[in-house]
């Protein structure tokens, strides 16, 4: 399995707090962002990860994280994504890295504290499909929402419902066999000129080949102030109880 972690983006909903850096570098409690979702992929026995990110800070990760020793990865590899194609655009970017196994994707910005490694070592043997996480949250409406039917079996994913049919959200953290770029080569921009990961996932639920996990502790999108702040008192809390 490779791990890969998607930390481009502008920010924007952070204001000026990524006018000179890229959020994933900001600070989250006692060490930058991109720390969590590394560790992440390494609890769950990843070995080999590559970093997806853009802008103008793109060489402040490789100064920072180096060649991923202080993980005792395998290897820690960087592409970098040109403006703001979308989520499916920046994975595309990892073929070649992840060549033919299966992979991880996590969305450089998620926090997570579950322990996913029994998910990615089920997934390790998978010949063709993918694997999300979902989440029970209180406004559904912000994120990518799935529907369920009678049997709780996926029938779609919708982004950013003003209705939404569950309050069950897809958070940040995907897996998918290398089948997955022959999907995103056939996707269209959607009205945010971007190529979507809802998409990817829809492919995969018309096909029935999608599963999906719950997550069952907290899940922070640390995408605004409020929210990095949440993270930030939530980390130094349990790091307090360690």
């Amino acid at each position: 399995m490779k791990g890969i972690i998607l930390a481009g983006g502008m920010g924007t909903r952070l204001g000026i707090l990524t006018k000179l850096t890229n959020k994933h570098l900001l600070p989250l409690f006692d060490r930058p962002l991109i720390y969590y979702p590394i560790q992440t992929l390494v609890n769950a026995g990843i070995k080999e990860i590559m970093i997806v990110t853009g802008g103008n800070s793109s060489g402040d990760f490789l100064r920072l994280l180096e060649n991923g020793e202080e993980w005792n990865l395998k290897s820690l590899q960087y592409a970098y994504q040109r403006g703001s194609g979308g989520i499916a655009d920046a994975l595309s970017l990892t073929k070649n890295f992840v060549g033919s196994d299966n992979m991880v994707v996590i969305l450089g910005d998620n926090l997570f504290f579950d322990n996913i490694q029994l998910q990615v070592d089920k997934f390790s043997y998978v010949k063709y499909g993918s694997h999300i996480f979902l989440k029970q949250v209180l406004d559904p409406n912000r994120f990518g929402v799935v529907e369920f039917n009678e049997k709780y079996k996926i029938i779609n994913i919708e982004e950013k419902p003003k209705e939404p049919k569950s309050n069950y959200a897809v958070v940040g953290l995907y897996m998918y066999t290398p089948h997955v770029f022959d999907v995103i080569s056939t996707l269209k921009p959607s009205g945010r000129n971007e190529l979507e990961i809802t998409d990817v996932n829809n492919y995969y639920v018309k096909n029935n080949a999608i599963e999906y996990s719950m997550i069952q502790e907290e899940w922070i999108d640390c995408g605004t102030p409020s929210s990095l702040l949440k993270a930030s008192n939530l980390v130094a809390s349990r790091r307090s109880n360690e």
